[in-house]
């Protein structure tokens, strides 16, 4: 099936925004998805026409980012930093009794969450807790939960076990459940923005 580069190159902005999201990064994310519509002009002979192109593409560039992840992820100078972070022995354990239960510091009753999504105060509370995560933390986070990738996926692709990806995220739903009850659903009961 036939695609013009026009076509293609519709896409473009809507290809940019989710590079960013997954990012954080606008040079890089530009680049990404530059190589995302390269690619598709290279082998048009994959998109088959069961889906519609935007999603052909968006399918092509999670697998981009993945990439350029697994190099953040095995470039050394970027992981020596996060090597403390990650094995910080001072994790969510004081949450819960010696009987695993919620200590006193359990979930508050979030109302309507689902509410909250159509919020952009809410989205920037939410990149704001995101990004004091510890950056493996996070995209282990990422792939999981935004681009939802197995975990079988995830430590192929990674090259980390199961049970170090498991670990990773819980520490990230803990890190953004307590992170989002102090810095949103707190203030929001308060009235405080």
């Amino acid at each position: 099936m036939a695609i013009s580069a026009n076509e293609l190159q519709s896409h473009h902005s809507a290809l940019l925004r989710y590079a960013l999201f997954q990012l954080g990064d606008m040079p890089l994310a530009e680049d990404v998805v530059q190589e995302t519509l390269l690619a598709a002009l290279e082998k048009p002979e994959s998109f088959t026409g069961q889906s519609s192109v935007k999603t052909w593409l968006t399918a092509i560039l999670k697998y981009k980012i993945i990439d350029v992840q697994r190099r953040r992820y095995r470039d050394p100078q970027l992981i020596s930093p996060l090597i403390d972070e990650e094995n910080d022995r001072s994790d969510f354990d004081s949450l819960f009794d010696s009987h695993g239960h919620w200590g006193s510091d359990a979930p508050r009753n979030w109302g309507q969450p689902e509410a909250n999504l159509s919020d952009q105060h809410f989205w920037q509370t939410y990149h704001l807790c995101a990004t004091k995560m510890p950056k493996r933390t996070a995209m282990v986070f990422t792939l999981r939960e935004v681009m939802e990738l197995d975990i079988s996926e995830i430590c192929q692709q990674l090259e980390i076990t199961a049970t170090n990806c498991s670990v990773m995220l819980y520490r990230a739903r803990m890190s953004l459940r307590l992170c989002l009850e102090q810095n949103w659903f707190e203030s929001k009961i308060s009235g405080t923005p």
